[in-house]
């Protein structure tokens, strides 16, 4: 599909986009000013991508509106990062979130990369906004609640990684997509066979606790939905970062026992260890050197 769009579709689906600022729904006249294409060239080129699904058509009170779909939204941010040169290739999906899709990629070079689509649906936007300070702003809409989320796990990639946290390398960001390195292993919620799994919940608490104590920050999801283990060495990555909060927000405390102590409990009752969570718990919190 990617590859079937001209420049004209892609000046009217970031004209749409300009359009939709502060609306759900833009009329016709806009995207066409914005956009600088008119007549039977705007007609035709809208024809095209509401038959691709890009855009959506309504009619209200006898005019036309037009409204972006995340398709459209993932036509725009690809584009975005093949001209910057952080992706090259898309292959097949390789994983799906309440929240997300993932997809395995190429940057320059051939390098494999997981490329994250952030997709805040209508279904869970009332629940994304009542937990998330940042979403409460009643005028912000799906796609830039993907925005957002976006930007958010980008920079908490970036603070995180160079600190030796075991999170997967920030490549690139546009829009609602993510990309970075492509981490080979097993989600934990799928209980793979593990040779020390003592060291693996070890690991799991080391960057919580530099994320907690050196970023300043706290994940404030965490689960084994969103713990990859790398095949071969059984090292655990913790990927899905948007929701995090600030080590001095009035609920990170609250959080961060929460995602210790749902963490070694699963650990506890999968793997059969008899750790502490509170014992845990106060080991994340203790000064690191």
């Amino acid at each position: 599909m990617y590859k079937s769009l001209a420049d004209d579709d892609f000046k009217v689906l970031a004209a749409l986009e300009k359009a939709l600022a502060g609306r759900e729904y833009a009329p016709v006249d806009i995207v066409e000013e914005l956009s600088g294409i008119h007549g039977g060239r705007l007609l035709s080129t809208l024809r095209k991508l509401h038959k691709l699904k890009l855009v959506r058509r309504e009619t209200f009170a006898g005019a036309t509106m037009l409204r972006l779909t995340y398709l459209g939204y993932d036509m725009l941010a690809l584009r975005a990062l093949v001209r910057a040169n952080v992706l090259e290739a898309i292959d097949g999906r390789v994983g799906v979130g309440k929240e997300s899709e993932i997809y395995l990629g190429l940057a320059p070079g051939e390098v494999r990369v997981a490329v994250k689509f952030l997709r805040i649906g209508r279904a869970s936007f009332r629940q994304t906004k009542r937990l998330r300070a940042w979403a409460r702003d009643r005028s912000m809409s799906w796609y830039q609640q993907s925005r957002v989320c976006a930007e958010r796990e980008f920079k908490a990639l970036q603070e995180l990684h160079p600190l030796n946290a075991l999170v997967p390398r920030p490549v690139g960001y546009n829009r609602h997509v993510v990309v970075t390195e492509f981490v080979d292993g097993v989600e934990l919620y799928e209980r793979p066979e593990l040779e020390d799994p003592e060291m693996v919940l070890d690991l799991i608490l080391e960057t919580i606790s530099i994320a907690y104590h050196k970023a300043r920050i706290v994940h404030g999801d965490l689960s084994e939905y969103n713990i990859i283990v790398r095949r071969g060495d059984e090292i655990p990555f913790i990927i899905d970062w948007p929701q995090y909060v600030y080590r001095d927000d009035p609920t990170a405390l609250d959080l961060l026992k929460r995602d210790v102590h749902y963490v070694v409990k699963f650990f506890n009752k999968v793997y059969r260890l008899g750790v502490d969570p509170d014992e845990a718990l106060s080991k994340v919190l203790a000064p690191r050197e």
